[in-house]
């Protein structure tokens, strides 16, 4: 009795924001702050603790694929993904299999911005059209053959951060969990293409990965040259995040060098002061297209590997993202804290977001040739308790 009056104190004085799985007014989830009830935690690789009490894995997580039937994203395939630890995410399969929600327990983990979850719109690659299907989340790519600002030259004109969030994926196969089997990993593959005929031809093969009792999002891309000509390729990856995770004196932590810009004497004066490494409150000058940036060139571990993140002391909370440096030698810091549009993102990046014509005209950009490939790994983790506050670089 006395666990009982435990669990109930701590499950039902927890706020919780939001529920996937359910609507109207069905209850939402609890969950244990296991730090109070440590012997309770999911201890899944000693079967003894449930030999003869499980009838279905999916019990503990796993991937559920379904369709949006209202608003303005009414169509859109989704994968939603549970690791079993609190952390779960929605993968949206027709915007290149791109993380819109994300949350830790209560915590929501990402930003959606006022635009929200909408079908994706292919042709939305001229001027500044992205912004109105932008809906922010945990993950946004963009490429994969220009990002950056809108640009033209002699062998075209592009718009804003490329097509690749507006294209839907070809769904390859989902991976379940299989705990009887002690297969604890799941997956699901998409490939996406960014292809017209007689011109380039990019393949994208998208791989997420998990493991059940993990609280961390594997993510690989595999991009190809699948025509018959050299293809311009760039891309970058716009991890967005917000409330609750990003607050006032949430830690930006990373390390490296940032390149000086000519855009630096516009910067806000709390960006003069901290230099990209805390979150600020809103700030009037980032109303409307107000906005910090940095490019960072990031210093890396014995491995080449880069480590950066999110710190929020105050809630114990964490968000840590790890990469190659030698896939992507770029991480650019976007930082926009405007009223009801509060955002940062960290973003690895094959180079700093300045558009395929400038890239080719400073000789940066990248050329596949017929057959060639290019991979990208990315590993976002979520941290809790004192790991978070003694997260450095």
């Amino acid at each position: 009795m006395a666990y009982f009056s435990l669990i109930s104190c701590i499950t039902y004085s927890r706020a919780f924001t939001a529920n996937p799985y359910r609507a109207g007014q069905c209850q939402e989830p609890f969950f244990i702050d296991y730090k109070l009830v440590p012997n309770l935690r999911m201890n899944l690789s000693d079967p003894s603790n449930w030999k003869d009490k499980l009838s279905n894995s999916r019990q503990l997580g796993g991937i559920e694929t379904s369709i949006l039937d209202n608003g303005a994203g009414r169509g859109t395939r989704i994968a939603w993904i549970n690791t079993g630890t609190g952390l779960r995410y929605k993968v949206v399969l027709d915007r290149g299999m791109d993380i819109l929600d994300a949350f830790h327990n209560e915590h929501s983990l990402s930003w959606i911005s006022n635009v929200g979850h909408v079908a994706s719109q292919p042709f939305s690659n001229q001027g500044i059209d992205w912004l109105r299907t932008f809906g922010g989340g945990l993950l946004t790519t963009c490429g994969i053959s220009s990002m950056g600002p809108p640009n033209a030259d002699e062998t075209g004109s592009r718009g804003l951060h490329g097509n690749y969030s507006n294209t839907p994926a070809e769904l390859i196969s989902i991976k379940q969990p299989d705990i009887y089997s002690g297969d604890l990993g799941f997956e699901i593959v998409g490939i996406i293409r960014e292809t017209t005929t007689f011109g380039p031809s990019l393949e994208l093969k998208r791989t997420i990965s998990g493991t059940i009792g993990s609280a961390e999002i594997n993510i690989k891309d595999e991009v190809f040259n699948r025509g018959n000509s050299p293809a311009p390729h760039m891309v970058l990856y716009h991890i967005n995040c917000g409330w609750p995770l990003i607050d006032e004196e949430t830690r930006i932590v990373w390390n490296g060098e940032i390149q000086k810009r000519e855009s630096d004497d516009s910067m806000s004066d709390f960006n003069k002061k901290n230099s990209f490494t805390k979150c600020a409150g809103p700030l009037d000058e980032h109303s409307a297209f107000g906005e910090d940036v940095a490019f960072i060139v990031p210093s890396t571990d014995e491995n080449n590997q880069v480590t950066c993140g999110y710190m929020n002391d105050n809630l114990e909370l964490g968000l840590s993202i790890s990469f190659s440096k030698k896939q992507m030698p770029w991480l650019i810091n976007w930082q926009h804290w405007g009223k009801n549009e509060y955002v940062t993102a960290l973003e690895p990046a094959t180079n700093p977001p300045i558009g395929q014509a400038a890239a080719r005209e400073n000789g940066t950009l990248i050329l596949l040739e017929p057959g060639e490939s290019r991979t990208y790994e990315i590993k976002l983790k979520v941290l809790k308790g004192e790991a978070v506050k003694e997260f450095k670089i």
